[in-house]
């Protein structure tokens, strides 16, 4: 089984093309594959290989951040690698807001357990807000949650300035990254009552039994997977070729659903130019395939 390993840690941060070499260089020696992202507020990234590699790169990554762990990690487990090869990119912002993190001590996260968002979950007062994306939403989410419609993580920032400062808002996303970044915003601005999921939907999955498990549909991730289910295994969504957005088990059955080329999200708006490009690449990946397995025979 290959281990995945998705972490970060925020932190001030220099140095950041000597940490980038150093990694990638140990990342491609243990053949680990995956995606990191390095900046001057933090590191976060999702990596996969075997367990024991796993485990001498979080150790090598700890090591060179001067610190004793990372802020939050979770593990989840696949048959396969998720990943086609090693991406380290050093960014502004470990995740794209347009506003840089504050690092005051006086700002206090505010974070609940798997077991404790069950509990917030049931107040009536509380506002939960899903801090992903439309398409991440329609995936799976949890009930009672808000869809702010927003496309990239710059447009949340603009939907924060519509929460009063006076009411009971949890937030999660995938891993609990983007929810720092915004409960970091808001915090700045005077908001006392913002919690978060602690690791996210990741975390919560691994850590709630299905039974007690209040999430409804699967979980989307950044990498060939797609999605997780609520045991944190692989899903049952596929990437369309055309627009590139999950594809259900139900949407796959549409006469517009073809393999490397559309999806009934995209079907009726692909333009003749587009549909001969993406059969060109559809094509020329089906005869890498072919060309790779006549190599290893």
């Amino acid at each position: 089984m290959i281990t995945i390993l998705s972490f970060y840690k925020l932190k001030k941060m220099q140095k950041l093309k000597r940490l980038k070499n150093l990694l990638l260089k140990k990342i491609n020696q243990f053949g680990i594959r995956g995606l990191v992202i390095i900046s001057p507020e933090g590191i976060n990234g999702t990596l996969a290989g075997n367990s024991n590699s796993i485990s001498i790169i979080k150790k090598l990554i700890v090591k060179n951040l001067n610190t004793n762990k990372f802020d939050i990690q979770n593990t989840t487990k696949s048959k396969f690698v998720p990943f086609k090869k090693a991406k380290i990119k050093i960014k502004t912002e470990v995740v794209p807001i347009n506003e840089k993190y504050n690092f005051d001590k006086k700002f206090k996260k505010k974070y609940l357990t798997p077991n404790q968002w069950n509990k917030f979950l049931e107040d009536k007062n509380s506002k939960i807000i899903d801090a992903r994306k439309p398409f991440e939403y329609k995936v799976g989410t949890f009930k009672k949650s808000i869809n702010p419609n927003t496309y990239n993580f710059r447009e949340f920032k603009n939907y924060l300035s519509t929460i009063k400062k006076d009411e009971q808002v949890g937030m999660f996303c995938t891993g609990g990254i983007r929810c720092e970044k915004a409960s970091n915003y808001l915090y700045r601005y005077g908001f006392k009552n913002i919690y978060m999921l602690k690791g996210g939907i990741i975390n919560y999955l691994n850590k709630i039994k299905p039974k007690k498990n209040k999430w409804k549909g699967e979980c989307f991730v950044f990498d060939n997977r797609v999605t997780i289910t609520k045991s944190a295994k692989p899903g049952t969504y596929r990437v369309c070729g055309g627009c590139r957005m999950p594809v259900s088990k139900k949407e796959m059955k549409s006469y517009k659903y073809k393999i490397g080329l559309s999806c009934p999200n995209c079907y009726d708006n692909l333009s003749d130019d587009q549909i001969k490009r993406f059969t060109v690449r559809h094509n020329q990946i089906l005869n890498s395939k072919i060309e790779f397995k006549f190599r290893e025979k």
